[in-house]
């Protein structure tokens, strides 16, 4: 069982001398930080951005920095505080011990990109404040609800589909917004979009999850309840997306996005016979290779659907 002493974290908080705790940053820092991560969180931002009628470029440009580069980051790194992760995590197979370095590198991370979102406007600042304090809720030991599978699992849908789509929709449009039943579906969609990834990026850490004691959702349905969950997720979220284009009379667009995630369909399919076979296939290289294909498919999408709509 790992255990969170006072000499553990004097040990890991350690500095080499000369070094201000405060200020210096390490390369072991940086990677915890995981900001190449946030490519897998691109989707839903372009999906965001690719049905604004009328973008304003300079805020869309400082939205899509702001999460990538800077909140996204801050809550992995925070997590990777909290956890003192000695196994694989997303994005890294041989995570480095972090030390309270990364702490304050999240921190102000999180500040730089809190006070930036201003600039954007309020929906957009209030949509980037309860996306931290729901990380911070997600991780924190006083919190934990990466310990509880259906609030942590509701959580991470919520804030990384929903929350995320409002926030950059209502952020990068020239004119106030409405909301309606369309947007209600686009959010909605993204929702499952994530649940239907989400679990994925656990099925190869039950054994460390169990020690740490976070008992996350693809733990509760094991591996292969996970991989049958993932698809009903990503069923429904195919289902919403039909709904949408069709309410929009763009049913062509839907066929597109059936054409344009079938590598993802067809590698998820695949993984999971392999895994039906041998449990050891449920590894972090095939979780990573998964999510790389499912985000650059749906990356594709979206900003080929932005290009389409941009242009007409």
């Amino acid at each position: 069982m790992k255990t969170e002493t006072k000499e553990n974290y004097q040990i890991n908080d350690a500095e080499e001398p000369g070094q201000s705790r405060f200020w210096s940053i390490d390369m072991n820092t940086v990677k915890l930080l995981r900001i190449p991560f946030s490519y897998f969180l691109m989707p839903v931002f372009f999906f965001a951005l690719s049905q604004v009628r009328d973008i304003n470029w300079g805020r869309a440009i400082l939205c899509f920095l702001i999460l990538h580069l800077l909140i996204y980051p801050a809550s992995n790194g925070y997590n990777s505080y909290m956890d003192q992760d000695e196994s694989s995590i997303g994005g890294l197979k041989n995570p480095p011990k972090p030390t309270q370095k990364l702490f304050y590198a999240s921190i102000i991370f999180d500040t730089i990109g809190l006070s930036l979102s201003l600039l954007v406007g309020i929906n957009f600042f209030v949509g980037v404040l309860v996306y931290m304090l729901a990380s911070k809720a997600y991780s924190y030991k006083g919190t934990r609800l990466k310990k509880h599978p259906i609030p942590g699992f509701l959580t991470v849908v919520f804030f990384q589909g929903a929350v995320t789509f409002w926030m950059v929709y209502t952020g990068v449009s020239k004119y106030a917004i409405t909301w309606n039943s369309d947007l209600i579906l686009a959010s909605s969609a993204c929702l499952f979009l994530i649940g239907g990834v989400y679990p994925l990026t656990q099925v190869y850490q039950h054994e460390a999850d169990k020690v740490a004691g976070d008992i996350t959702i693809s733990y509760k349905l094991g591996i292969r309840g996970t991989f049958i969950f993932c698809a009903i997720m990503f069923a429904l979220a195919n289902g919403l997306m039909y709904f949408y284009f069709s309410s929009k009379q763009q049913i062509l667009y839907f066929i597109l996005f059936q054409a344009f995630l079938f590598p993802a369909t067809f590698f998820f399919i695949k993984w999971f016979l392999k895994v039906i076979k041998d449990r050891e296939q449920a590894s972090f290289k095939n979780m990573m290779r998964m999510n790389f294909i499912a985000s650059t498919c749906m990356n594709l999408f979206f900003i080929t659907l932005l290009i389409l709509n941009t242009t007409k």
